[in-house]
């Protein structure tokens, strides 16, 4: 792709983060674009993880089997987490120049729950490869990454059958 690539942020309480992340994944992908995914704070078996695997220009890098809740983490399971999610950040940033678009689904929920250091996301953002485009993810944004994306959409929750004690459905919610 040639240009500068963007920073794009889905964030905020309501339901669409993810499927907005990935529904630009697709659309890249399906006009040629080379795209890779990185999903934090989440395993390998997400089901939008499962079709995303088989589209041609998506590449879905590996991430923990085994995914906690961190907050049922205690302090040294939290410091691991962040130790795991420093040498994720670093080997995508490694590996990301070949690609067109970036897709860290969840970073910005990392960075909230203070296992990703924001300064070494801004870092990379502040240094990105030129053409790449970034998608990033989460619940709650600093107003130092609001600063450094082009798109910024607010998914905010106005209803959601959760607050009725519904649980998730595989396929919709998960």
């Amino acid at each position: 792709m040639t240009g500068t690539g963007r920073i794009h942020i889905y964030y905020g309480n309501g339901k669409g983060k993810t499927t907005a992340a990935m529904g630009q994944a697709v659309r890249a992908a399906g006009c040629g674009l080379k795209v890779l995914v990185f999903q934090f704070l989440k395993n390998n078996a997400s089901n939008e993880r499962n079709i995303l695997e088989k589209v041609d220009n998506i590449t879905c890098l590996p991430g923990r089997e085994h995914v906690k809740f961190v907050s049922q983490m205690n302090g040294d399971e939290k410091a691991e987490l962040r130790h795991y999610n420093t040498k994720a950040l670093d080997e995508i940033v490694k590996f990301c120049s070949p690609f067109d678009m970036l897709v860290l689904d969840e970073i910005l929920c990392a960075v909230q729950l203070g296992v990703l250091s924001e300064e070494k996301l801004i870092r990379f953002l502040e240094h990105k490869p030129r053409g790449l485009e970034v998608v990033m993810t989460g619940h709650e944004i600093s107003e130092r990454m609001l600063g450094l994306a082009d798109y910024v959409t607010e998914m905010r929750k106005i209803r959601h059958p959760y607050d009725e004690g519904k649980m998730a459905r595989e396929g919709i919610e998960y």
